[in-house]
């Protein structure tokens, strides 16, 4: 096997990510914090800040006092370098989002999706969707660090662009990174939408501060996102994570993606609200689930007897979770995750509690999602930050033909002026 020697641009790479990310993960902080945290020395963090400065790509934020010297400059990313875009394709609706590097939401466009499993349509709404999120901001599109999509199903990036194979929606190798690739020049990222949210979880919410987690979403569909040692967990295939389509109930309930006894098929909002609805004699609507536990009035006859086995099913497939993977934490969100755990979470942690092995549960918290029901588009936008964090800042290795960086326009003005 051919090994791939490590060049000085190489370590030039890597110092600029580790302090990049630091300072995009830890907030603001000096460069003598910066050289404590990254282990590189004061002259290499005074060199390479350097660098990002002039780039734009860092700024200063203030100052803060020092033991008898000079007061010291605080560092953050600048938020304004560049822009974001998120996008979470529902099976009804498709959200896009645009954020600054500060993760500030500046600009939102949504629009109903009659078809879910026509990938012609999502592709189109979601070039439309770019287009009036960057108008609304007022931002150019060079300035669009890249567009982040979450989606349903499985994502196989092996073949370097992004295919999703969706049963439950219908896309068949659906070659969407190339579809939208098509429509525009932003670099377009593609994500299953619970593994978007993982990250954004890990990284701002209920999972910051743990190595080991596992991000389970609960609406009409159901996923998780499987953290361990600080990475994503893809498997060999890229299909690690498709908890709701894991074996609950032998030749049980069946399913939307055709197996029977699937976890989804027990836990998945439209499976219980159609059950509701039939107990009850209430209409199926979508929102029926949600709106029924958002009343906070007390839950009786069939509805109770429903919920309390949604909540049993729920905690035991979390059980599951907890013996395969020992987790420090299981964060639960989505419209239907969220909505039961407000109601019911002591319910739930029992419910796994008796379903899982008493050492690993013991060491396992169990904690709601704190994005909101709907941080998939959120979850989207960080997978361009992450990019923009591994590369230092810098354009990709391979991408010989990337425009120069402000820094490097600079100084070519400057020798022509000379």
């Amino acid at each position: 096997m051919e090994t791939r020697r490590t060049t000085v641009r190489d370590v030039r790479r890597a110092n600029r990510a580790s302090l990049l990310t630091d300072l995009f993960h830890g907030g603001r902080q000096s460069r003598q914090q910066l050289g404590e945290t990254t282990a590189l020395s004061q002259a290499s963090v005074s060199n390479l800040i350097g660098e990002m400065i002039d780039e734009g790509l860092v700024e200063e934020a203030g100052l803060v006092g020092s033991d008898g010297g000079r007061p010291r400059a605080l560092l953050r990313v600048a938020p304004g370098h560049g822009y974001v875009v998120g996008a979470d394709v529902g099976e009804t609706r498709v959200l896009v989002e645009l954020y600054d590097l500060a993760m500030s939401r500046l600009a939102m466009a949504q629009y109903p999706l009659d078809d879910g499993s026509d990938p012609a349509a999502a592709v189109a709404l979601l070039l439309d969707g770019l287009a009036a999120v960057v108008k609304e901001a007022g931002v150019r599109c060079g300035e669009v660090l890249g567009f982040g999509v979450g989606v349903a199903g499985v994502v196989d990036q092996s073949g370097g662009s992004p295919v999703v194979h969706s049963q439950t929606t219908g896309w068949d190798a659906v070659p969407l990174g190339e579809l939208l690739r098509a429509g525009t020049d932003v670099p377009v990222f593609v994500e299953n939408g619970a593994k978007a949210v993982g990250q954004a979880e890990m990284w701002f919410g209920a999972g910051r501060g743990a190595r080991h987690a596992v991000i389970v979403l609960v609406g009409a569909g159901v996923g998780a996102a499987v953290v361990l040692d600080g990475r994503s967990y893809r498997g060999a295939f890229s299909n690690a994570g498709e908890w709701g389509h894991t074996t609950l109930v032998y030749d049980g309930d069946l399913c939307r993606c055709g197996a029977r006894g699937c976890l989804e098929a027990y836990i998945g909002s439209a499976k219980v609200i159609a059950r509701i609805a039939a107990a009850t004699g209430q209409e199926p609507e979508p929102g029926l689930l949600t709106r029924m536990l958002a009343a906070g009035g007390a839950l009786e006859g069939p509805a109770a007897e429903i919920m309390a086995e949604t909540v049993g099913y729920l905690g035991a497939g979390i059980a599951g979770l907890i013996n395969l993977f020992s987790p420090e934490r299981i964060v639960l969100g989505g419209p239907a995750g969220l909505a039961l755990g407000e109601r019911f979470l002591p319910d739930i942690r029992a419910a796994a509690a008796r379903n899982a092995l008493k050492q690993p549960y013991s060491r396992t918290r169990i904690d709601l999602c704190q994005l909101g029901p709907d941080a998939v588009a959120m979850g989207a936008a960080t997978l361009p930050i992450a990019r923009l964090l591994a590369d230092g800042g810098l354009p990709p290795a391979s991408d010989v033909s990337a425009p120069p960086s402000r820094a490097a326009h600079r100084r070519s003005l400057a020798r022509g002026r000379g």
